[in-house]
């Protein structure tokens, strides 16, 4: 099965350079800004898997990031409609990935076991570990496990036929990536295993991390299931995602076509 697959920016967060990387950076004080994403896979007959969920206005204000449109409205912008989408991918349970899982009532909630337990388990009593997670997503996720929405995989599996995921790890215990089928080949939807092209391409791992090997092996992961290709992996937060790939008309540059080739 062949998918098109579009990454959708709703929101913002302007920070230096620094911030991005573990080790020393050249200029700590250059701008970098940090984009946040879903993406929205879609099929000839018309099915729709979305990967992740974002996060709402208020967690935005919590946080101090800067929502330029709705995550819901983002979709439907996309002429889809959240109430009506089968499946959705949690990459992981940070805030930015798995903040409105409500919004989707009728689909399967497709999330690492391992991942589940991290967020509910021991490590949540550390402050440091703790901190990119909410409580109120985590009991979104638990709501949706009692009411039969939740699937569990465990390391690699299937979605739907053409779309996988795959655990690697490292940033958060359970992270996977996403795998998808498209007519250029299969792209692979890095998540937070690659917030920027930049930490693959350096060395330079972003700071946030539970597993640092892990987070290495996972960019070496997410260019295999890539075929080799590293135009096919796309990271989970670089605004250089939006000038590398065809924007869609009307959407002011927001959502690019991952599915098509790039063009710088």
């Amino acid at each position: 099965m062949i998918w098109e697959a579009y990454a959708i920016r709703y929101g913002r967060h302007d920070r230096p350079a620094q911030s991005n990387f573990l080790l020393p950076v050249q200029d700590p004080h250059e701008a970098m800004p940090l984009d946040y994403y879903v993406w929205l896979l879609r099929n000839a007959e018309g099915r729709e898997i979305v990967v992740d969920t974002g996060f709402d206005a208020a967690c935005a204000e919590r946080r101090g990031r800067t929502l330029s449109r709705s995550v819901a409205d983002s979709l439907k912008a996309m002429g889809s409609d959240p109430a009506r989408v089968q499946d959705v991918v949690v990459t992981h349970l940070h805030y930015d990935h798995a903040g409105s899982v409500e919004l989707f009532a009728g689909a399967r909630v497709h999330i690492q076991e391992r991942e589940m337990a991290f967020a509910t388990g021991k490590h949540m009593c550390t402050a440091c570990i703790r901190l990119p997670f909410e409580a109120d997503h985590v009991v979104s996720m638990v709501r949706a496990l009692f009411a039969d929405k939740v699937v569990f995989h465990d390391g690699e599996g299937e979605v739907a036929p053409g779309v996988t995921v795959h655990r690697v790890g490292g940033h958060s215990d359970g992270l996977q990536v996403v795998r998808v089928q498209t007519a250029r080949g299969p792209v692979v939807i890095a998540s937070d295993a690659m917030h920027f092209y930049a930490n693959d391409r350096q060395g330079n791992p972003f700071p946030i991390i539970f597993d640092l090997g892990a987070m290495t092996q996972g960019w070496r992961i997410a260019r295999r299931l890539a075929g080799g290709d590293e135009t096919r992996v796309i990271p989970g937060h670089d605004p250089e995602v939006r000038t590398r790939f065809p924007a869609v008309e009307g959407q002011g540059g927001d959502v690019v076509a991952l599915h098509l080739p790039p063009v710088g």
